[in-house]
């Protein structure tokens, strides 16, 4: 009966927002563990609850020539831990109301815990994740299990187009640079793969120099402390990870046409963008917002959606990362109306580029960001995110003080120079998946 009380209380707190809404950015403290972890810390006492994440450079950029080795072995971790197997880890956590996750992507793994704040059932969910840390199983039964699931998940990307379009995308963008390597990897590097190389991988990233760990919730500063000295108590200290290199400019455009047996032929175009604390971030995000960021009243959905009916659905983003993510436009349309959406596409983002962005457009861009953000600091799960992002890219402790005022501060002749210096549509890579081509 307490357990059912306290999985409700999780589930509610869960979908609960924080008691009002918050139109100021919370204080984030920050300080480095005695093992060399950096932590950053927001005292929440709105509800209950303590959210941690830790926080590892660990993504698929460190693969090396083992595509899909940062992936599943964070996978792995939730699989055992110290002897016990997924199935009583998952029901320590179960018991006492709390709920663990752990994943990746190119530049990071994370593990991700939520517990009730008080001491009975905070102290075993913290000591089970410690566990899990300390010493993950990394059963051989576990892993060949955990990679023919990998293995049939390839299998079905071969037969979705706009999966295949990504794999291409991504190549043809990045060459040899490590974000070229596709997170769950290929049946190559997976069949290669060992549980020896899963423990090395593990060894070498999983320690505390190379951890962020993000803390929001109803915790003192000093027990936020001694909890970060619980989880990362057998932690090695280790070595944080390299830089990574540089990536490339594209030198010329390029377009990959793929056949494949689809309705609708998947279009993806784009060029390396940009990068977290890059000094054109804001007039790069704003200006991406009026092109195709914002959904059904961008100028790329005006005109190929609104207009002439070629696409349900065409977007463009920013994705940045420690070094240049993309910048990429998608759009999926009938197989007959390929190449004419494929030119109004192009036609599209290059008068942008040329004749710029219009005042009209910076008005409402600005004003659907800055009237959205508060309602994306208005949790506790939100504020961790943005906490762990601020942490593992090293950025400024008033991020979200002046987030709002650094929107505000860009001007429309700042916009316009920036995207013609750094959205270069003649030497985008274009790549079309579907039909015959």
């Amino acid at each position: 009966m307490v357990i059912a009380r306290v999985v409700k209380l999780m589930v509610l707190a869960g979908l609960t927002l924080l008691t009002s809404v918050l139109h100021a950015a919370p204080d984030i403290e920050h300080w480095q563990s005695p093992s060399g972890a950096q932590v950053y810390y927001v005292h929440a006492p709105g509800l209950p609850i303590v959210d941690l994440q830790i926080t590892f450079n660990a993504g698929s950029a460190r693969d090396g020539v083992q595509s899909g080795l940062s992936s599943i072995t964070s996978h792995m971790l939730g699989m055992g831990a110290g002897g016990l197997d997924a199935t009583m880890i998952a029901q320590r956590f179960e018991g006492v109301g709390a709920q663990f996750s752990q994943d990746s992507d190119r530049d990071m793994a994370w593990l991700k815990l939520r517990s009730l704040a008080q001491g009975k059932w905070l102290d075993p969910a913290v000591n089970t994740l410690a566990l899990i840390l300390s010493d993950p199983n990394f059963d051989k039964q576990d892993f060949e299990r955990e990679r023919k699931r990998y293995l049939n998940s390839l299998k079905r990307e071969k037969q979705d187009p706009g999966s295949v379009a990504t794999r291409i995308f991504y190549k043809a963008v990045y060459g040899n640079h490590p974000y070229a390597n596709m997170p769950n990897g290929t049946e190559e590097t997976l069949q290669s793969m060992t549980v020896a190389d899963l423990k090395r991988f593990f060894g070498k990233y999983y320690v505390a120099r190379n951890a962020t760990v993000s803390i929001v919730g109803d915790i003192e500063r000093k027990a936020a402390e001694a909890l970060v000295a619980r989880v990362l108590k057998k932690l090695p200290g280790g070595e944080a990870a390299a830089a990574l290199p540089k990536v490339e400019e594209l030198q010329k455009a390029r377009v990959i046409r793929i056949a494949h047996p689809s309705t609708q032929t998947h279009i993806l175009m784009g060029h390396p963008g940009n990068y977290r604390g890059d000094a054109d971030y804001f007039a790069m995000y704003i200006g991406n917002h009026a092109l195709g960021g914002s959904g059904l009243v961008s100028r790329l959905s005006d005109e190929i959606r609104e207009k002439r009916g070629l696409s349900y659905s065409v977007y463009s983003y920013y994705l940045p990362l420690a070094r240049k993510g993309v910048f990429q436009v998608s759009m999926q349309t009938r197989n007959d109306q390929a190449e004419q959406g494929l030119k109004v596409l192009r036609k599209t983002m290059q008068e942008y580029v040329d004749k710029g962005m219009t005042a009209a457009e910076l008005q409402a861009s600005r004003k659907n960001i800055t009237g959205g953000f508060p309602l994306r600091i208005d949790s506790n799960k939100k504020i961790l995110g943005y906490l762990a992002m601020i942490g593992f890219y090293k950025l400024p402790l008033t991020y979200l003080d002046d987030f709002n005022n650094n929107v505000e501060a860009v001007s429309l002749q700042q916009i316009q120079d920036t995207m013609r210096r750094r959205l270069d549509v003649e030497r985008m890579v274009t790549v079309i998946v579907g039909g015959d081509q």
